[in-house]
């Protein structure tokens, strides 16, 4: 039976979701999530990467299991692509284009715009209605418009027990539309994102197209397995698979200190950040006290 899609830490740092953005771009809400710093760039911290990973791949996995509907987000250049041809392998939804306001809570509207494009492309089909050119090029430009930013949705008959975004920041409104519907969102955090909303984070770079492919494959996957075990039945079998990878997980976890450490990584602790300050302060202090006396 199927059950969450393997990976190693070595995957992770293979595809660079360590890495996360400049400190200066940092979200101080993203602290428990970062492990330190190299050349002024913040280290994501795979220990937590990888129990978090285990949960939303579970959780994407349960929907599949329950045939439910999981919609796809990511509308940034770099994982625009890979976004659509994921929920294609997988036979869900995705939006890689644009958000359109109110496209999950006036899902009555887009329903009305998704009718409009399947009656243009009908109408160009239908060989009896007369059109000359210039008229079939201008339907075919309001299909190219609609396509575009409903066509991965057209066919989804209804909100999505299920919403896997990359890139929050980008996503905003998609993360609050959900959080609306109380539609659980699964969405991969990177060192300048923000955890509010998100009920199944995975820090990682959401940047790297590497990365990208990485957690669209290991969900796709996900979802395939959920399906596979609903035709197939045996679902206790498949739990226990899946709490044998947990267990794996948790010990792959614990390797990542020394992969990050092995990476030339400059770890900050509370309390090294507060010796340093402090000293910090006193040399200030001394240094006031100097000109003073001069």
């Amino acid at each position: 039976m199927s059950a969450i899609p393997k990976f190693t830490m070595k995957d992770l740092l293979d595809a660079g979701v360590h890495y996360g953005h400049k400190t200066m771009r940092w979200n101080p809400a993203m602290a428990p999530y970062i492990y330190g710093e190299k050349n002024n760039i913040h280290i994501i911290n795979l220990q937590t990467t990888v129990p978090l990973m285990h949960r939303a791949l579970k959780a994407i996995r349960e929907v599949g299991e329950k045939n439910g509907r999981i919609l796809f987000v990511g509308t940034k250049r770099q994982a625009s692509d890979i976004v659509a041809e994921t929920a294609k392998s997988c036979g869900q939804y995705y939006v890689n284009h644009r958000w359109l306001g109110g496209m999950l809570t006036n899902w009555n509207t887009v329903s009305k715009s998704i009718k409009t494009l399947s009656d243009y492309q009908d109408l160009l089909k239908n060989d009896d209605v007369a059109l000359n050119k210039k008229e079939r090029l201008q339907i075919q430009r309001k299909i190219d418009k609609l396509e575009a930013t409903l066509g991965g949705i057209k066919n989804m008959a209804g909100t999505p027990d299920l919403i896997f975004i990359i890139d929050t920041n980008k996503e905003h409104i998609a993360v609050k539309e959900a959080n609306q519907l109380g539609i659980p969102v699964v969405a991969v955090l990177d060192t300048n994102s923000s955890p509010e909303g998100v009920d199944l984070p995975i820090p990682g770079n959401d940047d790297a197209m590497r990365s990208i492919q990485l957690y669209c494959d290991l969900a796709a996957q996900a979802v395939l397995g959920g399906m596979q075990t609903a035709l197939g039945g045996g679902k206790a079998a498949n739990d226990d698979a899946v709490a044998a990878q947990e267990k794996a997980a948790a010990e792959e976890a614990a390797k990542a200190e020394e992969a990050a450490k092995d990476d030339g990584v400059k770890v900050e602790t509370k309390k090294t950040r507060t010796v340093k300050k402090d000293a910090e302060k006193a040399q200030d202090a001394k240094d006031n006290k100097e000109a003073s006396a001069a």
